[in-house]
């Protein structure tokens, strides 16, 4: 292993997060002072220099200037990442961090958990990339700030407010290969006391054959609103909430099971296809009193996910519901006597409430917790910065857990930061493992635990030539225990069960941005994954499947004729990992084999309103699998025209 990382020889990502909008020339500032914020490490928002955690910033012009049209697709290059996509563009999408379960990933869309009740995990192949201001990533269990399902991490989906005293909006067309065919318009202003931003995108593409027998397109139709808005109430109180709508129609191919099919356990050509309808949104209030030294923040989420599967043996629906409310209140003091220090306190209180009705049962399923959480931040001669948390979940249909959490910062100068963090993370069984039923395959187990782990992680971020080159180097370790695993009966059926034993993972995530100041920029990622299954007696400890032990990317961009024209290339390398496979002539785990998928693009700008762009993904096209027996997509361009006003 440690030749292995020691060959790896890039450096980590580190992008900041892009401008955002500022209210006035008074308050530049603060605008720019705002856009080096972490507004999801903890409960309460810190400067990225003082967060001890590993984490990723993708800001909103980022994934404009790279002409990403989904979420999961810039994910592909953020450190510890692993995305399978099943079948085409807007197919089912799994994202993994460090090794782990793809409902080990909390992830949420302007502070509202967006996962399924079902799975407990998010399908990113809905998630379009639209309005975005900035995309928050935190690596290593978050549990202690967030809850169940953030035992890996947490991505944060935030869209662009509205800019006070001024209104804008943006229209864009693209057309491309495949039959692809997207159109999005965004509107937003507002006045001295408020904001508001709306946005809907709408999408659609033919697709491609995804199975490798006959010739039928699988392809995807989604469409997205999405508002918030913010006003001052008076002085000390504000208002603020979120609204957002999807509905996505996606086709599939299924795996033949037919007993004595020379295609059995392939995937072949068919009808299906899998419809979903989300609808989340939130509202709260913020009040600031002791000349801003309390801070009390109030707020509700409710989130409904409904998706229907097509198939040719039968249709089956399932309608999830989460229903949250929180309270916390924040206290800042100073003690300029003891290491010229800074202090935070924060309590909280939360209540979450979730609800699962499937198809082929004639009931509603419905679990409760609340729970109780404390952090605490410390900032010491102005280089040395500490955070801890600590949670209580009280859980009405399993055990109850406690999560704790602790990171630190130390800035040994201006250019070197070390950064390390520690804590405990819990993922709770998904509805359908406890009270799933599926006639003469799967019987649900109530009574599961959560499953629960233990990570840390360290590392060192360095300067140099006055910030041009940023560099990052974090190496992590995580155990899980209480795995959830399925277990087969004599019978064929399955059900699950806890497993005794540790799974573990460790790694390394390395790489690097550049930026010349003189058009050229550039960034590069590398990330070793060692993540194995508990051991079984007497047998190995086997690869977790779907993990490539090593991944990496590098990219980079040009810009020209005084900024108005752009061109960009990527690489994106996936080393090989193993997948499960269920046809007779092959053995029960397979190698899907490595890849390297090449993408360039660029954009002119022929005035201030006016911009033209396009992209040429898998320009090789390079022939590979993310999951076993579904092609990816081939050579593809795209090309569009974006307006302002």
């Amino acid at each position: 292993m440690n030749r292995q990382l020691m060959g790896a020889g890039a450096i980590a990502l580190a992008l900041t997060i892009g401008a955002g909008a500022q209210q006035a020339e008074s308050d530049t500032d603060e605008a720019l002072r705002l856009d080096t914020v972490l507004v999801t490490d903890g409960l309460t928002p810190i400067e990225q220099e003082k967060s001890g955690r590993a984490f990723t910033v993708i800001s909103g012009k980022e994934l404009e200037q790279r002409q990403i049209r989904y979420v999961a697709d810039a994910l592909r290059q953020v450190p510890g990442f692993a995305v399978s996509r099943t079948g085409s563009f807007g197919g089912p999408t799994q994202v993994r961090v460090r090794g782990t379960e793809a409902n080990h990933l909390l992830v949420m869309i302007d502070g509202v958990e967006v996962s399924e009740t079902s799975t407990g995990e998010f399908d990113f192949g809905s998630l379009l990339v639209d309005d975005i201001d900035r995309i928050e990533v935190l690596r290593g269990p978050q549990s202690a700030f967030w809850g169940s399902n953030a035992m890996a991490g947490v991505v944060n989906i935030i869209t662009r407010r509205g800019e006070r005293n001024s209104f804008s909006g943006s229209a864009r067309v693209e057309t491309g290969t495949d039959g692809t065919w997207l159109g999005g318009v965004s509107l937003s202003g507002g006045g001295e006391t408020y904001d508001i931003a709306l946005s809907g995108a709408f999408q659609n593409t033919g697709g491609f054959n995804v199975s490798d027998f006959g010739d039928e397109r699988d392809g995807d139709r989604n469409a997205t609103l999405n508002g918030r808005f913010a006003a001052d109430l008076s002085d000390a109180l504000s208002l603020d909430g979120t609204l957002r709508y999807v509905n996505r129609r996606s086709d599939l191919d299924p795996q033949d099971f037919n007993p004595g099919s020379p295609t059995y356990g392939l995937v072949i050509d068919g009808s299906d296809e899998t419809a979903t309808r989300e609808l989340f949104g939130s509202i709260g209030v913020t009040h600031v009193a002791l000349d801003g030294a309390l801070t009390q923040k109030a707020r509700v989420t409710g989130g409904d996910m409904y998706r229907e599967n097509v198939a040719e043996i039968g249709t089956s629906w399932s309608d999830g519901n989460r229903y949250t409310g929180v309270y916390q209140a924040s206290y800042q003091f100073d003690t300029p006597g003891l290491l010229d220090a800074s202090h935070q306190l924060t309590g909280g209180y939360e209540w979450q409430r979730e609800t699962f009705t499937p198809s082929h049962l004639d009931q509603t399923f419905d679990r409760s917790t609340n729970s109780f959480v404390g952090e605490y931040r410390g900032a010491f001669l102005d280089r040395f910065f500490l955070n801890a948390g600590l949670r209580r979940d009280l859980n009405d249909l399993f055990g109850d857990a406690t999560t704790y959490s602790l990171s630190g910062a130390w800035k040994l100068t201006e250019a070197t930061r070390l950064h390390a963090s520690i804590g405990t993370g819990v993922t709770n069984p998904t509805f359908f493992e406890q009270f799933g039923y599926v006639p003469d395959s799967f019987v649900g187990n109530p009574n599961l635990d959560p499953e629960k782990s233990f990570g840390w992680d360290i590392g060192i971020e360095q300067r140099f030539f006055d910030g041009m080159l940023v560099a990052d180097i974090t190496y992590f370790n995580q155990d899980l225990t209480n795995e959830i695993a399925i277990v087969y009966g004599p019978d064929y059926t399955s059900s699950v069960v806890n497993r005794n034993g540790v799974s573990k993972r460790q790694g390394i995530e390395i790489g690097a941005t550049l930026d010349l100041f003189n058009g050229f920029s550039a960034n590069a990622s590398y990330t070793y994954t060692k993540a194995t299954e508990q051991m079984v007696a007497g047998g190995p400890r086997l690869a977790e499947i779907r993990r490539p032990e090593h991944s990496g990317s590098i990219g980079a961009a040009y810009r020209f004729h005084d900024d108005r024209a752009r061109i960009f290339g990527e690489v994106a390398f996936n080393g090989e990992m193993e997948d499960l496979a269920y046809v007779p002539s092959l053995p029960p785990r397979v190698t899907l084999a490595s890849s390297t998928v090449v993408n360039v693009g660029g954009s002119f700008k022929f005035t201030e309103y006016l911009e033209a762009y396009g992209r040429v993904d898998n320009l090789l096209d390079a022939d590979y699998e993310e999951v076993f027996g579904y092609n990816t997509q081939g050579l593809t361009a795209f090309f569009g025209l974006k307006g302002t006003f």
